[in-house]
């Protein structure tokens, strides 16, 4: 199990007021701050970091649990609201594996940001 994940991002100020504003949309808030680096959490544990690291950004991929597809639908359409280009429309991803509810977008960096619902009623 991983306890925490970091993205590295050009743009601290711009990174941070995006993801804060999208992430609330599946339940998460910002709870730490150290220098140019922010932690989110989700209600158990600071499990997101953003962060600058003077290495630069090579996109990543990360993908955050949705509880239903509202929430993968409204992450959508706020990370498009806030900034970020549609890499994916919220739907089922039948291919990945049944019941896979997705929505994927690019954040500034190029990061592919990716909520996800396990629907297991959907064949």
């Amino acid at each position: 199990m991983i306890a925490h994940a970091s993205l590295p991002v050009s743009d601290y100020k711009k990174a941070k007021a995006f993801y804060v504003r999208v992430l609330a949309t599946l339940g998460y808030t910002q709870n730490m701050e150290y220098g140019e680096a922010a932690g989110l959490n989700d209600g158990t544990n600071t499990d997101f970091w953003i962060g600058t690291n003077g290495k630069g950004v090579i996109p990543l991929h990360i993908a955050f649990a949705a509880k239903d597809k509202m929430q993968v639908e409204a992450f959508y359409k706020e990370a498009l609201a806030a900034g970020a280009t549609d890499n994916g429309a919220p739907g089922y991803r039948k291919d990945y594996w049944p019941g896979y509810y997705a929505a994927f977008v690019h954040d500034a960096d190029g990061h592919n940001v990716e909520a996800v619902f396990f629907d297991y009623d959907e064949k």
